[in-house]
């Protein structure tokens, strides 16, 4: 495994970028400012190599990541409404990142701020390990919190994203990593032509800030269904009022029953139209949010320019504002309880596709 300097932080603390390689020809590069997923380098069907994740060439610019690109989410990922919550009858205000609401728990991200690492090699995979302890208080939310994110590259062409977390108080945890992909490679124009399959038959509802209304809504015979594959850019612009809030596809879709699973299950495939490269996504979570990119303007790696529907993002997740929501599965994890959850994007090209579904024990 390579490590380098990446950059200084505006803290005068030095920042590394560690390479993960399988046997493949792919390659992942992460980082320890923002526990980010720098870059993800993946052969297409004539052997090329690609890099698939929108991202930064320097340090300093994910010290100042807005558009959240490749980034570790914490504590609470998307949306919390008031902001606030309650929680063993108390209640706990959240900075507020927009019209009552609190977005991915900024404004003091944890992709912004620099990790703690180690790194372990295997015989047939290589990881990377970020680790903080979140302090009581912190971004608002109860307990001192000791987290961990690890970044595993297999020879079986996955990357795998473990969390980690444990708290000494009750307090919420809902983790995701906010890559944008673009399968025919970062700053190769939009992905419209993508093909997308959800395996979904629910979306949650929402009212203009995105926030839920509390209300599972079934796909079919709307644009949100993905359920048989089909081009992001088939529906994206049809006149329905999710659309339209969304500005495109930015809603969370029930998975795997809208339940956490004991394993990791596939919930997702996405297909790059001129690259061949095919991404399966893996996770034991109820929820995955998928963003495509609809107000992006950024600069990026190698002088790339990423505008609207650059990229497109699968957040697993527990359901947006869950917290107010009974009925949805609960973020909350109790005093003392060791919390897991794992996110699996696997990859290979059209001709060695398989859509059987199985689980990551």
């Amino acid at each position: 495994m390579l490590t380098e300097k990446f950059g200084v932080t505006e803290k005068g603390e030095e920042t590394k970028i560690f390479t993960l390689k399988n046997k493949n020809g792919m390659e992942a590069r992460v980082s320890d400012m923002g526990a980010v997923l720098v870059s993800l380098i993946v052969p297409d069907r004539a052997g090329n190599p690609v890099d698939v994740v929108l991202g930064y060439d320097t340090s300093e610019d994910y010290e100042h990541n807005r558009a959240c690109l490749g980034a570790t989410i914490g504590r609470s990922g998307n949306r919390i409404d008031g902001p606030s919550f309650e929680l063993n009858g108390k209640t706990y205000v959240l900075p507020s990142t927009g019209p009552g609401v609190n977005l991915h728990s900024g404004p003091d991200t944890y992709f912004t701020r620099k990790w703690n690492y180690t790194t372990e090699e295997g015989p047939d995979a290589e990881s990377v390990t970020f680790f903080m302890m979140s302090p009581d208080g912190d971004q608002g939310y109860p307990g001192n919190m000791d987290i961990e994110v690890t970044y595993t590259l297999t020879d079986e062409n996955e990357l795998l994203i473990d969390y980690y977390g444990c708290s000494d108080q009750d307090t919420i945890m809902n983790m995701t990593n906010h890559s944008y992909f673009n399968l025919n490679g970062q700053g190769n124009g939009d992905v419209l032509n993508h093909k997308v399959k959800l395996y979904a038959d629910y979306f949650t509802a929402t009212d203009a800030r995105l926030v839920p209304t509390g209300e599972l809504v079934d796909v079919t015979g709307t644009p949100m269904d993905f359920r048989e594959e089909k081009t992001i850019g088939r529906d994206i612009h049809a006149d329905y009022e999710p659309l339209r809030f969304g500005r495109g596809y930015d809603h969370n879709f029930a998975v795997n029953d809208g339940k956490v699973q004991e394993d990791a299950e596939l919930i997702a495939v996405c297909t790059g139209d001129l690259s061949g490269i095919r991404m399966e996504v893996y996770t034991d979570l109820p929820g995955v949010q998928m963003y495509t990119a609809n107000t992006t303007h950024d600069h990026g790696k190698g002088g790339a320019q990423y505008g609207i529907h650059s990229g497109v993002c699968f957040e697993t997740q527990f359901f947006p504002d869950a917290v107010h929501h009974p009925a949805f599965a609960s973020p909350v994890i109790r005093k003392g309880e060791e919390n897991r959850s794992l996110t699996v994007y696997r990859f290979m090209t059209e001709q060695g596709t398989n859509l059987s579904r199985g689980g990551y024990g």
